[in-house]
């Protein structure tokens, strides 16, 4: 039992590291006025959410290390911290969806002066997001809890064991699919240009060099995501196949759920890093992919005049 409550102290300190780089990223965001695109206001909503998850983290860590038969039982401050806990995971979630829809419109954008995204487009989005996490967040606290009752989730009582797979199983495939195919979208879509432009005796290192940051970043993200949420996942599958009482669950059971919840903590503080620096890299190779098509555009014109 001692190895388990001695989880908490790292998960603390992760959480905080999170929580200062998030901070930090969203104060860069702001004070370098870079809002105005929306690629940034993704960013800055991705931090805001990530930074939540820290803090409501740290919050539930707080509460494991005082008192570690709360998470046993369950209890209302527990309830009221998995309750922000699950709208900051799902509001991240959709944030690393939308960010690579806004990516693959950002390619179509550039290579196609098509699919423009505004930054009013983009606030909504952002908005729409919050909303949606904070319904699907809320449902606890606004009843569809287990406190007392016997259909409660094992791991993580209070919560309801109906409710966690109601959350869990969508969002797996929003988690895990959808990324997954936007990225290869984006692969494709730069593959099939290259194609065309060495069918036109045009250079390909630009876009074979774009090609590789997609490939690398949208691996890096892809692996991030599945490494932080799959054993999440796989422990909601536990406790609903298995229906056990918490007393009698071994403590090696307790160490995966509190490894779990280090590695959720994780994916906030890899995503300031992964975001801010690999997509700031996909975003000059895009640049110059616009540029390049402006000046291909050129010739062609003094062409037609000729």
């Amino acid at each position: 039992m001692r190895l388990v409550i001695s989880l908490g102290v790292p998960q603390l300190i992760i959480a905080f590291v999170s929580v200062v780089f998030n901070v930090a990223v969203i104060l860069t965001i702001i004070y370098s006025k870079e809002l105005h695109k929306p690629i940034f206001v993704l960013f800055c909503n991705l931090a805001i959410s990530d930074l939540l998850c820290s803090s409501s983290g740290f919050w539930i860590a707080v509460l494991f290390v005082n008192e570690p038969e709360s998470t046993v039982d369950g209890s209302r401050a527990l309830l009221v911290a998995y309750t922000f806990y699950a709208i900051s995971v799902l509001a991240t979630i959709y944030n690393l969806v939308t960010i690579g829809v806004e990516r693959y419109l950002a390619v179509a954008q550039s290579l196609k002066m098509r699919c423009r995204v505004t930054r009013n487009q983009t606030l909504a989005v952002a908005l729409v997001i919050w909303v949606l996490a904070a319904i699907l967040g809320f449902m606890p606290l606004m009843g569809w809890n287990c406190l007392g009752k016997k259909w409660t989730s094992a791991l993580y009582s209070p919560l309801c064991i109906d409710y966690l797979i109601f959350i869990t199983a969508p969002h797996s495939v929003v988690a895990f699919i959808l990324p997954f195919f936007t990225y290869l979208s984006i692969i494709r879509f730069l593959r099939k240009q290259k194609m065309t432009m060495g069918a036109l005796g045009q250079s390909l290192t630009t876009y074979r060099l774009a090609e590789i940051q997609v490939v690398r970043t949208g691996i890096f993200i892809w692996l991030l995501a599945l490494i932080s949420y799959a054993p999440f996942f796989v422990g909601v599958i536990f406790d609903a196949v298995t229906c056990q009482n918490p007393r009698k669950l071994t403590p090696s059971v307790y160490v995966f759920r509190n490894l779990t919840a280090i590695l959720v903590t994780m994916n906030s503080l890899g995503n300031p890093i992964v975001y801010t620096l690999k997509m700031k890299k996909l975003g000059d190779r895009l640049k110059v992919l616009k540029c390049s098509s402006n000046n291909r555009i050129e010739p062609l014109g003094i062409c037609n005049l000729a």
